[in-house]
This record gives structure tokens, sequence and C-alpha cells, in this order.
């Protein structure tokens, strides 16, 4: 069994409780035959945030992709390389086997058990555990295009075929949308959710963000369903402030921590430094987010290693040490994320979004006050001529904000990236590659469900890092 945040809920939950619906359970609390759905719930929770957030070489490098930070001795991934540590097998693996696989367990254990809880309660579980799976099923397709979907999952079929990403996609948006009534009852609470608390109106938000989030991928491949997606979202009720961040809480001690202070302290490597790429943009707009982004290790101010070549750690800047901290929180998705994509449906015009100005300035100064604690710097730099939203040029103002606020969700940044051609990243110093726009399918993938590769590899136009995703229209 895997380690996991276990707090005393795992089996307290199923052994203490009096009440005659517990009651019917006939299971000896020490020898449980399965896993209670909390703790496959916090289980998964804990493998989707860690895969977001960490650092390992091995299994995430979307902070190298997004041209944040940049290696000292070992290159190969700043250029690019994702095939020499099978980093795209670890990725797909990890979500499927860690995540997807323990919400599936949990769902099917809620609805097995479901005579023990109030119907309210049942939908409010299913609700947060069907948040997840849509946000890893995304993760996913926003990865590799195609996936295995309607066929995954299963112990009986070991060669899934892979799944039409638009197709995935339409179904993910319709799931969110039906989804949006079924959170008020009380679903896993305090101790087992470790994002929200039990607070299911977070929760209620956080999906909507996440429809929101899936329907402005669409603007330029699918317009009338990302028109669907966007106003079922606003109508229903995205995040409103920094209050409703979707962050996971980790702890103090191992295995608990966040990642990056196992990957940034305890392994005692000195293995990055924050990229030109992004020190050069803060700098130039004399960023106030610098005092957290970076650490101040230089007496000469801020100065980024050069991105894809082997940079000396003592020459360059380092990541901050509010990122070294083992208590800092995971960031599944924040306000700031749904202003700037509230700005670009403004901007598009899309579902009746207005404002786009508004919009754009609410997610500026949302990131300055999550990160600097307080909005005192928002008017002074919005006021900046580089930094003031136009709408003459408002993709690439938006863009860059926008991949600077997503500093500690790397994803979202190589998204950003994407989706607008801006900001402008650098060449790799080693190789020159350009920039990924997906991720190549694993190599086991090819070698045990061949056909299936094969099919999927020709429908997306070839299993190659420059083809773009359905969504990334030129």
């Amino acid at each position: 069994m895997k380690k996991y945040i276990v707090t005393f809920f795992s089996l307290l939950l199923l052994i203490s409780c009096s009440d005659d619906k517990y009651e019917k359970m006939n299971v000896d609390p020490k020898n449980p035959s399965s896993v209670p759905a909390e703790y496959l719930f916090t289980s998964a929770s804990k493998e989707l945030m860690d895969q977001v957030t960490n650092l390992n070489v091995n299994t995430n490098i979307f902070r190298f992709v997004s041209q944040y930070l940049t290696a000292t001795t070992y290159t190969q991934e700043p250029n690019y390389n994702l095939t020499d540590r099978n980093i795209p097998e670890s990725h797909f693996l990890l979500l499927y086997r860690n995540v997807l696989i323990d919400l599936k367990d949990a769902e099917e254990f809620t609805r097995a058990n479901n005579q023990l809880l109030e119907e309210s309660e049942v939908n409010a579980r299913l609700a947060q555990i069907q948040v997840l799976q849509v946000y890893t099923w995304q993760y996913l397709v926003d990865t590799f295009g195609n996936v295995p979907y309607s066929e995954a999952l299963s112990t009986s079929n070991t060669t899934p075929m892979y799944d039409d990403a638009q197709i995935i996609y339409e179904d993910l948006i319709n799931r969110l949308i039906e989804n949006n009534n079924n959170f008020g009852g009380q679903g896993f609470t305090s101790g087992e959710d470790l994002i929200f608390n039990g607070e299911m109106s977070k929760w209620q938000k956080f999906s909507n963000s996440l429809l929101l989030r899936l329907g402005m991928r669409l603007t330029e491949s699918n317009p009338e369903l990302a028109n669907t997606a966007v106003q079922a979202a606003v109508s229903n009720g995205v995040m409103e402030s920094n209050e409703d961040n979707a962050l996971f809480q980790y702890l103090s001690s191992p295995p608990n921590t966040n990642p990056l202070w196992v990957d940034l302290v305890q392994s005692g490597r000195n293995d990055y430094v924050v990229a030109n790429t992004l020190v050069d943009d803060l700098n130039e707009l004399e960023d106030p987010r610098r005092t957290v982004y970076f650490d101040d290790n230089l007496a000469s101010g801020y100065e980024g290693g050069i991105y894809g070549a082997s940079n000396s750690y003592a020459n360059f800047t380092h990541i901050g040490s509010e990122f070294t901290d083992p208590t800092h929180p995971g960031i599944l998705m924040d306000y700031a994320e749904v202003e700037f994509l509230l700005t670009e449906a403004a901007a598009r015009g899309v579902a009746g979004v207005s404002n786009a100005e508004t919009h754009y300035e609410n997610a500026v100064t949302a990131s300055l006050e999550y990160w600097l604690g307080s909005d005192a710097d928002a008017t002074s730099y919005l006021a900046q001529p580089n930094v003031a939203y136009s709408a003459n040029n408002w993709e690439e103002v938006v863009a860059q904000q926008f991949w600077i606020a997503m500093f500690d969700n790397a994803f979202q940044g190589w998204y950003v990236w994407r989706k607008f051609d801006a900001p402008e990243f650098n060449l790799p110093e080693v190789s020159g590659n350009p920039v990924p726009l997906r991720f190549t399918y694993p190599i086991r993938e090819q070698n045990l469900n061949g056909e299936s590769y094969s099919e999927a590899a020709s429908a997306i136009g070839g299993d190659t890092q420059q083809t773009a995703l359905f969504w990334d229209v030129e």
C-alpha cells in the first residue's frame, strides 16, 4: 500500500459511529476487505497534487517546458529530451494508476455503500470525485491529445482504444454541467478533503471554474461548445476571490510535504536555477513578485540562468524560499487563472462575458495579493505601459501576465504559451529544439498496446512533440 496522508478518519469512520445505518456494515475494522472511499479520495487528491507540483525530472518537467526554471548539470530536459528518462510514461502511468484508478474505486465504493449515507451526502461525495476525475482527464488530454478514455481503467482490457480528444472534451464538459446540482449535501469532510476541508460551496465553484477552463480551451476549435461551457460556468458560479483557490495543504513531515521541498531541500541537490526567460521579463517590468518567486542570493540583483545551458548554481538566481517550505500549498486552480480566462472570454466575446479590462485587472491584482499578501502594488504596476490592458494587443499583454501568474502551476503556463503563442520563449541553448506542443506517447504503449497506439498516432497527425493538439489552432 502506498504511503499517503492518513488521518484518523480512514478507519474510525467505519467503527466509531453508532447510527444504525453504519452498523449494517459487517466488517472487521482491523482487517477491512476493501479500502474505504475516504482513504481513496484523499490518496488520489494527494497523488494528483504531487504530480501537478513536483519538480522531479523523471516525472514532471513542466517548469522547464514553461521556461520558469532551467538546469545546472543535467540539461536534457530543458532541451526537451523527453525520452532518456521516459518522462511521458511516468506522467501517463501516475495519472492513470495512482489517480484515476483510486478515484474510480472511490466512486464504486461510494455507490455500493449508498445505503450508509443520505442521498445528498452520496451525491456530494460523487460530485467531489467527479471534479478530480475531470481535472485529471483534461490533464492527460492536454499533455498527449487522444488518450484511452471510454475503455480505460478496466482490469480485463489491457489494450484500450484511444478516444478522440475533442470527444473526450465534450464528455468532460457535459459531466461538469450535470455535476452542478450535486453539491447540496455534505461530501468528504475535513481530514478527508484536504483541498477545501469539506466546504461544498467552494467545490461547486471549483467545478464551474474547471468548466470555464475547458470551455476557453475551445474558443478557436469549437466556438459553439466553448460558448455553451463558459455560459454554464459563469451562470452557475466560478471562483470569486483568492479565498476560493483550490489549494492542497501539505504537512511539515515526510512523506506528506510539498514535493518541491523534497526536490529542492531534502535531496541536498542544486539542480535548478530560475530561467532567464522569466527573470528578464520580471526585471524589465520591475515586477514586485520577484521578492517571492526569486531568492535574493546574488549581490548584483536577479539574474536568470541561460535556458537550456549548463548553469552554475552559485552564479544565478535560485527559486524563492517560499517554495522550499515543506508546507507550501500546492495549487490545482486559483482565482487569478479564472479572471484571466474571463478576460479572454470578454475579449473574444464568448458567452456574453464583458469588461475584459476589469477582469484583467482583477487577475493581476489577485496574483499580486496571493503572493505578496497585499494588493498595495497593484495600481502602480497596472499603470505601467507594458502591463496596462490594451484592446489593440490584448493577447500579448494578457498572455505575458497570465504566464507570470502561473509560476507555481507550470502546466497552465505551458497552456498559455500554446494557446496564445506568447510570451516569447527562448530556444534551448544546447539543442535549439522548439518548445513541445505535446508529449509523445509512452514507449510502453507502443510495445504493449501497439494497434491502438498506431491508430492514435495516425489520428492526431503523428506522434511527435510538434503535433499540435486539437484546440491549439494557429
